[in-house]
């Protein structure tokens, strides 16, 4: 996750009276979910940021992972927050949050709005103090009751994905102008206070004269290091620094925040991109087809050596990627039908024939990571799976189900009649060239997507489905309608791609909890129901420990893969970069992030020598 009610007069002050009472030790510089820190009060920056890189020049890209209600494809409104609409990029970086991360560190905080935080001694309260400097780009200031009242809106009319997640924020009220209390509910997950000391900051007054929900094309009032400076709706969105931040000299943002302006640029087709890209329309890009990274790049700023490209390593964990099964179309109810039709794709004819062989399969949902489970479950899982026994599959107690390895024929017999085989047990009969589901419908889905990118390896794909007697076919919408569908769950199958983390923790329960399979706009897709992997939920959101993390997410691997709820496509390990040569960025990028764009900047010595200035 990236980052109305207020209580005001007596009603305030009553409540305030409950609050538990704050721990007496020295107030946190820091947050993490384990209490680990690496930088000690008095830092002067982090480690990985350049304090020389020069300011100004642009920075201009596509959008390359969404949040909220963003849309890669486009955009028609200026609120990323709520359901409504489709949310314009990079509206975060207009925005401050009590709390910023670390990006050397797993998952640590330390202080932008809030300069400290002190925690109750039950963990229910959390007590920030905040920079008296703070203002937003009106130059008022930024208060205790801004910061409540933004808890506030977003756990009542944020987007479902944010709202469900703080459903254990109990409340937050303002002591003052300096301090503002959050409360938790008991019981609530491990990294609920870190998620809060993300969240955007809003401001009160600008709200009590607008409808917070509405999707609307005005900027909204905010104190980030950027402010909304123009767009076309569909086509760019371009931000400006703001000269003036009031943050530009803390620890947390020193040799951040370099770009003079940052421009999104919009595409409906990625082939119409890369040819954007190509003439210099945008000029830095993150690579996620092979076969143009491998076939694409012989254009000649690349020859002239205009354009760079170069594959950095990535060390976090490769997050899930795969078509997801609605399992709320009967079609999908039985496992053995969802694994069967999983069967009938060659990853490996796919990957040689289509992707260059740049990709591994995926088998896990912590794929690229010690997250994910292997070989038997260690006695710690075995401690959580038991309760289970006889409710999930066998194979959750033994080997963790990955998909098999095919020929490479492209139509693997064997594999075939396996998947053959899984639809009889399943009830399914073969009526000449069509399969049959019990009740005598024949089985048959489409494939929904935005994009054309998949079509190349839907087409074998579903000509193996079809000597399966499944009539599977492919559809494209247009990129709102895909949204829309996407958020009322209209669709029998979609590729889909969910980013990893190093600590996980609550959030996944809007991924795969059973709660969320019902919220309008989750990100449950697939429509997961299963008290077992919500139990190994609850153990990741409750964590104490790192180890015990690890546990609890290697146990919900076991089952969610044993529920065949997607077929696994593929993932890389590296990031590859396509970029004009007028960047610089920090020697040692850190070690959880590209840091793109906050902690690069123009190199305006290069883009003269290429023409770019």
């Amino acid at each position: 996750m990236r980052r109305r009610t207020v209580l005001a007069g007596s009603g305030a002050a009553l409540l305030a009276a409950r609050l538990p009472v704050l721990a007496q030790p020295a107030d946190r510089h820091g947050l993490s979910s384990f209490g680990e820190l690496k930088y000690p009060p008095d830092f002067p920056r982090f480690d990985y940021v350049d304090p020389m890189a020069p300011k100004g020049g642009s920075f201009s890209a596509q959008i390359s992972s969404t949040f909220g209600n963003q849309n890669p494809e486009t955009f028609n409104t200026l609120n990323v927050y709520v359901l409504k609409g489709d949310g314009a990029a990079g509206m975060d970086l207009t925005f401050d949050s009590l709390m910023v991360r670390a990006l050397d560190e797993p998952d640590a905080l330390y202080g932008l709005v809030a300069r400290s935080v002190r925690v109750s001694e039950d963990g229910l309260a959390y007590r920030f103090s905040l920079r008296p400097q703070a203002r937003f780009h009106d130059g008022s200031r930024l208060t205790a009751r801004d910061v409540a009242f933004s808890i506030m809106t977003l756990k009542e009319k944020g987007h479902p994905r944010v709202a469900a997640v703080l459903r254990d924020v109990a409340g937050a009220s303002p002591e003052g102008d300096d301090a503002v209390v959050v409360r938790f509910a008991p019981g609530r997950s491990r990294d609920l206070p870190l998620i809060v000391a993300e969240l955007p900051i809003f401001s009160d007054a600008y709200y009590r004269s607008r409808d917070f929900e509405a999707a609307t094309l005005e900027a909204p009032l905010a104190s980030g290091p950027y402010r909304v400076a123009r767009f076309e709706v569909g086509r760019f969105i371009a931000f400006e620094r703001v000269a003036d931040y009031w943050g530009a000299d803390l620890p947390v943002t020193i040799g951040q925040n370099n770009f003079g302006e940052i421009r999104y640029e919009y595409f409906r087709d990625r082939d119409v991109a890369f040819e954007a890209f190509k003439a210099g329309t945008f000029t830095w890009r993150e690579e996620f087809t092979a076969r143009v990274w491998a076939t694409g790049y012989d254009f000649p700023a690349v020859q002239e050596g205009r354009v760079k490209r170069e594959t950095v390593p990535d060390h976090t964990p490769s997050g899930t990627q795969g078509w997801f099964l609605n399992t709320r179309r009967p079609v999908f109810r039985d496992p053995r039908i969802r694994e069967a039709i999983g069967l009938a794709f060659d990853f490996e004819w796919s990957n040689q024939n289509l992707m260059y062989g740049a990709y591994r399969r995926t088998a896990s949902f912590f794929e690229n990571s010690d997250l994910k489970a292997e070989g038997l479950p260690a006695p710690e899982e075995l401690a959580l799976l038991e309760p289970f026994r006889g409710r999930v599959p066998d194979e959750v107690f033994g080997e963790p189900w990955s998909p098999p390895r095919s020929d490479g024929s492209g139509q693997d017999r064997a594999l075939l009649r396996r998947a053959d085989t899984l639809l009889r047990q399943a009830g399914c009969t073969r009526d000449g060239g069509v399969m049959r589901l019990p009740d005598g419908q024949p089985l048959t889905f489409e494939f929904l997507d935005s994009s054309p990118v998949f079509q190349p390896l839907l087409q074998s794909y579903i000509k193996n489905l079809s000597l399966l007697g499944i009539r599977a076919s492919s559809r494209l919408v247009d990129a709102a309608q895909y949204q829309a569908r996407l958020k009322d769950f209209d669709f029998d199958v979609v590729a889909l791609r969910l980013g990893g983390s190093v600590t996980p923790g609550a959030s996944l329960r809007e991924v795969y909890g059973s709660v969320s399979a019902k919220v309008p706009g989750s990100q449950n897709l697939a429509g997961i129901e299963n008290p077992a992997a919500d139990a190994m939920l609850d153990r990741v959101a409750d964590a104490a420990s790192r180890s015990a993390l690890t546990t609890a997410c290697r146990a919900l691997d076991r089952v969610l893969r044993a529920g065949r709820y997607w077929v696994p496509m593929w993932y890389g390990a590296t990031h590859r970069l396509a970029l004009w040569d007028m960047y610089g960025r920090p020697r040692a990028l850190p070690r959880y992030g590209l840091g793109v764009p906050a902690l690069w900047w123009h190199d305006a010595d290069k883009a003269r020598k290429i023409g770019r200035t």
